[in-house]
């Protein structure tokens, strides 16, 4: 019901004979699962790939800055070794090293109110990686590769 309401709604926008402008934007993990009458409606269709080395890069540099980082630790490294990661992944990674050296400084017992984690070192990142992999399967990424070129999105 209130499907048919939204595509009612979109369709009255543009029958309007004023100039009115109206921007709807959507955003969906599964677009295969919108039937033709939704798609239509939505002239610019975007796919947004996950993050190259480059934007990897700038996600662990964003996420990083605030963090006490050893010399060792090699960004760019950490890049290339996410391959396939979303932001998001990237996020958890970061945030999962800080857990951990947090946790090793409540573990000891020695904390003060000067007491500040140790520094993070590379293979901090390179434990928390074994463990961790990407949140969108390779499967997923053909998926929406192949809904891509169906549709000619963006």
């Amino acid at each position: 019901r209130v499907r048919n309401q939204f595509l009612k709604e979109m369709d009255g926008i543009i029958d309007k004979k004023k100039p009115i402008h109206v921007y709807v934007i959507g955003s969906t993990n599964k677009p295969w699962t919108l039937d033709a009458p939704f798609i239509r409606r939505f002239q610019k269709r975007i796919y947004v790939p996950p993050p190259g080395f480059q934007e990897r890069l700038g996600i662990f540099k964003l996420y990083t800055r605030c963090l006490r980082l050893s010399s060792d630790v090699n960004l760019e490294e950490l890049a290339r070794l996410t391959e396939g990661f979303s932001g998001s992944d990237i996020l958890d990674v970061c945030q999962s090293v800080q857990l951990k050296v947090n946790s090793e400084l409540f573990e000891s017992g020695e904390i003060s109110k000067s007491s500040l984690p140790r520094e993070i070192v590379m293979r901090d990142f390179l434990e928390v990686l074994e463990k961790r992999k990407p949140s969108i399967s390779k499967a997923a990424l053909e998926a929406y590769e192949e809904w891509f070129s169906r549709f000619k999105a963006l």
